[in-house]
């Protein structure tokens, strides 16, 4: 073993020692030749590696340039082998390549190392170096370069995961620029007998099989190849190369998404069919052949395994594109939107339909759909590969009923694996539906049809209701009705009856057509369509609605008019009565919507005029009927608001008729329209109302439209002193709109208030008392049931203001420390207690309801019988309380109105009355706290801020003092806790604090309202006295006792906005100050003296002879509250500044007027010592002035 190691030991070094003297001959044999050839430098490689593409083209170009050159003079050499063995030494011989020169050899070798290269665009770069060499240079063999290829690109067994990576990618390179350079479609024409393509085929199907993702570029590298082929050279060589055979072979058993695509691209280059593709391809090839479910569920294996590129998508895909929508269908498609196709142009749309109807129902729902989520995601992807070249038409086929509810599914939870593959798919669809209305009404149809309406609530978007925003054009809202009403009609339905409950399918059918109602008014909502488009596209949706809510067939689902023109259209099934009863609320609110936006003239050819007539057609019509029967009364009904409508339709078209009447009567037709359609929403509870209404709406119509006129105008004199006189029909509409308004549709109170609002000038003080009472009404506790009415509202409107003190009493338990004496025993109900003069006319808030007759009664209480009707029936009366309250909030919208219309109307101080004691009832606040801030918000914007005071010329001083004095005493009442002791402010007591707040807030405005109008009214001095008396009355109770809790801030608010107040209670407020009853209020009040004072003498040098005179007057009472103060000065710091604060205004006053030794006189010398140890400086500055 020793002897074996020294001789191979020797045997090297002598090896070395030959190399080296070999290699020095070599050179210096080059050295000699060399200068025959050009140099070609290194710079070259360097540049291919470069991330700048541009750098990486010239460098190729120059090399290719450089080497070719250096060919064509080697080329010329005589002497060869002198050259061959140069400096080139790594081109060894027997490579094939004897014929280049070295440096061809040398660069082809290092472009093919260079391939393998990971640095970054290396093999971008080497591999189009070996590109243009060799497509240039003849004298290098192709196959030669293909076994340099493999040799010096081969994978060992100890190649590592990396490396072979890297050994694998250069040979797809190096193959890449081989099949680039032309030079095999070069050889193949010099000799067709040539294998070269064969065996290139076979090296690249072989390296394929190497790795996974070797198989889509090397599918590429062939295709381009094939490509530059002739068809010959395809069939005879590439078709033949054996590895080709065998992939196609094991293709649809392992799954070969790339040998699919490698048939599809070669039958397409050869236009025939081949028995290699007999695996992949139908025979004969067709798309619909390929497309059927029986191919796509022999190549389901290619196709689905396609996902292991994700989230690329295979190439395959592209092709399978522009299969199933080649551009004939697309330019079909679009010519037909222009044109009438012919028969050419159809079997293409048909054929196209009926590939992808297939392929997505075999494959996309058969196969995807129904697996993992891999392919779940390769199906949105698919279908986000279709949407750009997909027509709106085929949409409904690939966003199949399956496919939604996947979509939905994945959408509906947030931490699934695919929710941003779904989320990013739907907005690449809203984007697609966003491109024209064709496409928005596409999707919308798909999505909510397989989501059976639900799609939005499901999902948790607004993509539906987004989409059915952006219809813009006349066009656009048609399609888009047009699908709607498709949609409506097509889809079965539960059956209509009671009997059982349908199934899942039925009741889901249902919730989508009562998507489908919803939104066909709805249609509008977001347009700007011109006055004429909006009102075409109003018909079609209100002729819907009438004909599925209003009318049925008799025979069959088919209906044609020929008055209208038209055929009528309805469910196989009948319409369910819910359904129905949805379609005339949608109608109401479309009539509604008209009525607001009311762009028409002449009323022929408004919508409600137009749905009159079209009723009154379909009506004639023997074979249809009303979806529902109406008993007799309800159909007397019907006819008399048909009528009315009619005459009230021929008097709005009057020339005569001024604006105001115009819209009166335009107003009344919209009424009479809604109360028309709540008959059949609701049959026998409104043909009572109707039938009033019209009574009313005959009697404005032959009056002119004067509604103040009673019933019985045109009877004799004699006549109406022996009978009754009949009400006004005015006070008959209010009755009528009253007991309209509890169990009325958001349409039907609309139009109310819109005729109130009309004739709202023309209310009676009757009628305004009616609806002030509603306000003011309660329901009776069930133990006060068996009283009798009557007694029962006398009891209500004449309530004794010690009983609701003792109410609140019990129910807030005893008063603390701050509570009220007996004095304020009416302070609830004293803002309502009016005192009226004999000649206001039925203004007085207080009116017993015995005063009125049994008919008069019954008028007024027809809206309220209903409520207490079902409060027997319901336990504990909750829902009768509940629709009380909304009845009041619907009535309050009515005198909102009023006060809105009428700002200096008498009667606003009736509205002001009793809305002020409904809100400070304490039923008020329990019942609803939105009742309270409704009331509270139409006395504070209506009443107290409107641009017009109300003019009562007949309401005197006394009536207003005594209001004043009442909202003064109720603003000075102490709010009652209970013994707890808890801050009112606290968890305990939060809603009576914030009534109590309310009630203070609302007592402060009411006296700047009622001083405002007192004020306006311009009264004599000797008069104002009143008004004096109750602010004096006030102050002693503020100084005498600690339970009036009068704010001094809104004391001061009232001087500053009416200072002659201020000024003639000075005097009086320095007298109580300097002797109160309470010593605390002394401090307390100093600050509005100084209000009061700075009224009394302002300091100008205008009025500064006046102010002296003025203050002299009270210069002995001021000089003694100052002494009271520095006398008994208050132990608290805060108090202690507030009087230093007033008497430092008081010396400035004085001083100011030059009364300083007056005043120093009247302060006495122990009070001017007492000023010096309280004041200090203060005083002194005073003294020295």
């Amino acid at each position: 073993m020793g002897c074996n190691k020294k001789r191979t030991s020797a045997d090297s070094s002598e090896n070395m020692e030959r190399k080296k003297k070999k290699k020095k001959k070599l050179k210096m044999n080059a050295d000699d030749t060399s200068s025959s050839l050009p140099e070609l430098p290194l710079n070259y490689f360097t540049d291919l590696t470069s991330p700048d593409a541009s750098v990486r083209e010239a460098a190729a170009t120059s090399l290719a340039t450089r080497l070719q050159k250096i060919q064509k003079q080697y080329d010329f050499l005589p002497d060869k082998e002198s050259i061959d063995g140069g400096l080139m030494l790594e081109a060894e011989k027997n490579d094939g390549l004897e014929n280049c020169a070295p440096h061809v050899r040398y660069a082809l070798r290092r472009l093919i190392r260079g391939v393998s290269s990971s640095r970054e665009c290396a093999r971008q770069g080497f591999a189009l170096g070996l590109t243009l060499p060799v497509g240039i240079i003849s004298s290098i063999s192709v196959e030669s370069l293909l076994n340099l290829v493999s040799d010096n690109l081969c994978v060992s067994s100890s190649m590592k995961g990396q490396d072979v990576k890297e050994s694998l990618l250069g040979r797809l390179f190096a193959y890449g620029a081989l099949a680039r350079s032309g030079r095999l479609v070069e050889d193949w024409q010099t000799d067709k007998d040539s294998q070269i393509i064969k065996e290139f085929t076979n090296a690249l199907i072989s390296l394929s099989a190497r790795k996974r993702y070797l198989q889509e570029p090397v599918v590429h590298v062939l295709i381009d190849f094939v490509e530059k082929l002739p068809v010959e050279a395809v069939v005879t060589h590439v078709m033949e190369a054996p590895e080709l055979h065998k992939w196609f072979e094991q293709a649809t058993e392992v799954g070969n998404p790339d040998a699919l695509l490698l048939a599809l691209k070669l039958r397409e280059k050869i236009s025939v069919d081949h028995p290699v593709f007999a695996e992949l391809l139908p025979v004969p090839f067709t798309s619909r052949n390929f497309f059927s479910e029986d191919h796509l569920s022999v190549i389901a294996n290619c196709l689905k395994e396609s996902t292991f590129c994700q989230p690329r998508l295979h190439s395959l895909w592209y092709v399978i594109r522009d299969m199933l929508l080649p551009e004939a269908v697309l330019v079909n498609v679009s010519s037909s939107k222009k044109r009438k196709r012919n028969r050419k142009s159809n079997l293409i749309a048909e054929e196209a339909t009926s590939n992808i109807r297939s392929f997505s129902e075999t494959f996309m729902e058969g196969t995807l759909l129904a697996s993992s989520h891999d392919r779940k995601h390769l199906a949105f992807d698919i279908l986000l590969l279709l949407l750009p070249k997909l027509p709106a038409s085929f949409l409904q086929h690939v966003l199949s009923f399956k496919f939604v509810q996947c979509l939905m599914d994945i959408l509906s939870t947030k931490d699934s694996w695919l929710h941003k593959v779904a989320t990013h798919f739907l907005a690449e669809l809203m984007d697609w539906a966003k491109e024209d209305d064709a496409k928005r009404v596409a999707v919308t149809m798909a999505l909510q049809r397989h989501s059976q309406g639900k799609f939005d609530n499901v999902t948790r978007t607004k993509t539906v209701k987004d989409l059915a925003a952006e219809f813009e054009t006349e066009d656009g809202c048609t399609l888009f009705l047009q699908s709607l009403m498709n949609l409506f009609v097509d889809e079965p339905s539960s059956p209509n009856d009671d009997s059982d409950i349908g199934s899942n399918e039925n009741d889901n059918s249902d919730v989508l057509r009562s998507w489908v109602i919803e939104s066909l008014p709805g249609v509008l909502k977001h347009t700007k369509l011109a006055p004429e488009a909006k009102l075409r596209v109003q018909k079609q949706i209100m002729k819907f609605l009438a004909v599925q809510g209003l009318f049925v067939p008799s025979l069959g689902t088919e209906v044609t008019s020929f008055e209208l023109q038209e055929k009528f259209k309805w469910p196989e099934t009948a319409t369910p009565t819910d359904l129905c009863n949805m379609c005339i609320e949608q109608l109401q609110l479309l009539l509604s919507n008209s009525q607001k936006i009311n762009d028409l003239e002449q009323s022929d050819d408004d919508l409600v005029s137009y749905f009159m007539k079209f009723f009154s057609t379909l009506q004639s019509i023997p074979s249809v009927s009303h979806f529902r029967s109406l008993n007799e009364a309800d159909e007397k009904a019907v006819k008399e608001l048909q009528e009315t409508e009619s005459k009230l339709s021929e008097e709005e078209r009057n020339c005569g008729l001024s604006a105001d009447d115009a819209n009166k009567c335009h107003a009344l037709r919209h009424l009479v329209v809604q109360l028309l359609l709540q008959i059949f929403l609701h049959p026998g509870e409104f043909s009572e109302a109707a039938s009033e209404l019209a009574v009313c709406c005959d009697k404005a119509s032959s009056s002119s439209l004067d509604l103040l006129e009673s019933d019985g105008e045109g009877e004799d004199d004699g006549e109406e002193e022996e009978e009754e006189e009949e009400p006004a029909v005015m006070d008959v509409l209010v009755d009528t709109l009253l007991s309209l308004l509890p169990h009325s549709s958001a349409p039907l109170r609309s139009s109310i208030e819109q005729v109130f609002k009309c004739f709202c000038q023309d209310v009676t003080n009757d009628g305004l008392l009616r609806m002030l009472r509603v306000i003011k009404k309660d329901l009776k506790p069930a133990r006060h049931q068996d009283e009798d009415q009557d007694s029962e509202d006398l009891d209500d409107d004449d309530e004794d203001c010690l009983a609701i003190e003792e109410e609140e009493e019990d129910e807030n338990e005893e008063m603390g420390e701050t509570g009220e004496s007996d004095e304020h025993v009416d302070d609830f109900e004293t803002v309502t207690d009016r005192e009226v003069p004999e000649n206001s006319d039925g203004s007085e808030e207080e009116e017993d309801d015995d005063e009125m007759d049994d008919d008069a009664m019954f008028r007024m209480d027809t809206y309220l019988a209903q409520i207490f009707k079902e409060k027997k029936n319901q336990y504990g009366g909750e829902t009768a309380q509940s629709q009380l309250v909304l009845f009041k909030l619907r009535v309050l919208s009515l005198l909102e109105i009023y006060l809105h219309e009428n700002p200096d109307s008498p009667q606003v101080m009736t509205v002001y009355l009793n809305l002020a004691r409904a809100l400070v009832k304490p039923s008020t606040a329990e019942s609803s706290q939105q009742l309270l801030q409704r009331i509270w918000g139409i006395i504070q914007k209506k009443i107290f801020k409107a641009k017009e005071l109300f003019n009562d010329e007949s309401l005197e001083l006394s009536a207003l003092a005594s209001l004043l004095e009442k909202n003064l005493k109720l603003a000075a009442k102490p709010f009652k806790s209970k013994k707890s002791g808890v801050d009112p402010s606290k968890k305990k007591q939060p809603a009576a604090w914030n009534r109590h707040k309310m009630i203070s807030n609302l007592a402060q405005n009411s006296t700047y309202w009622v001083l405002k109008i007192i004020d306006s009214r311009r009264f004599s001095k000797s008069e104002l006295e009143k008004v004096l008396d109750v602010f004096r009355s006030v102050l002693v109770r503020y100084f005498d006792s600690k339970k009036s809790q009068i704010k001094v801030d809104f004391l001061e608010e009232v001087f500053r906005r009416r200072p002659w107040i201020a000024r003639k209670l000075f005097g009086f407020l320095v007298k109580k100050s300097v002797n109160p009853k309470v010593e605390f209020r002394r401090v307390e009040a100093l600050e509005l003296i100084s209000k009061a004072l700075r009224s009394l003498v302002p300091m100008s040098k205008e009025t500064r002879v006046e102010s002296k005179k003025k203050m002299k007057t009270h210069l002995r009472r001021l000089s003694g509250l100052v002494k009271e103060l520095v006398v008994n000065v208050p132990k608290k710091q805060a108090r202690r500044a507030k009087v230093r604060k007033f008497c430092g205004r008081v010396f400035r006053v004085v001083s100011y007027l030059k009364l300083t030794k007056s005043f120093l006189k009247l302060l006495g010398s122990d009070g001017q010592t007492a000023c010096e140890t309280a004041l200090g400086d203060l005083f002194l500055s005073l003294k020295n002035t």
